[in-house]
């Protein structure tokens, strides 16, 4: 074998692993792992080839950004790949949840839109009713 043929071979080794590492990187490796807790503002499975569940949740909070400290909502939108989990996320309307999500690099079709997909729920509470009725006042102790 000739000495540029050895080189191509070598070069064509190096190009197929270094591919291979980019596209497990990109697709495969969990970037960083974490919770959310909020209500579940939509869930739905969509899509025309690959279906998948995309849901997006509302958090509400302090926006500490501004001296008048004043209340914002924040969106999470998320991905589930498990069909198990994703029966559990329908059933939750009107309740508190803490989802664990994973974060990948890169979005896959039949993975998901997102980059965080949820694999499991923590806590679900159930929110309690607020009252209409601002003049509300408990009844004083005798």
């Amino acid at each position: 074998m000739s000495t540029s043929g050895k080189v191509l071979g070598w070069l064509s080794v190096i190009i197929v692993i270094g591919l291979a590492g980019f596209i497990f990187f990109k697709f495969c490796f969990v970037y960083s792992e974490g919770t959310n807790e909020g209500d579940i503002n939509y869930f739905q499975k969509e899509g025309v080839i690959f279906k998948t569940y995309e849901g997006k949740m509302i958090q509400t909070g302090y926006n500490s950004k501004n001296s008048n400290a004043t209340i914002q909502s924040n969106e999470f939108k998320f991905s589930v790949a498990d069909a198990a989990v994703a029966m559990e996320i329908e059933s939750m309307s009107s309740k508190q949840v803490k989802l664990h999500w994973k974060r990948y690099l890169g979005t896959l079709p039949w993975r998901g839109k997102s980059q965080f997909i949820v694999d499991r729920i923590i806590v679900i509470e159930n929110k309690e009713p607020e009252s209409d009725n601002l003049l509300d006042v408990p009844e004083p102790v005798q």
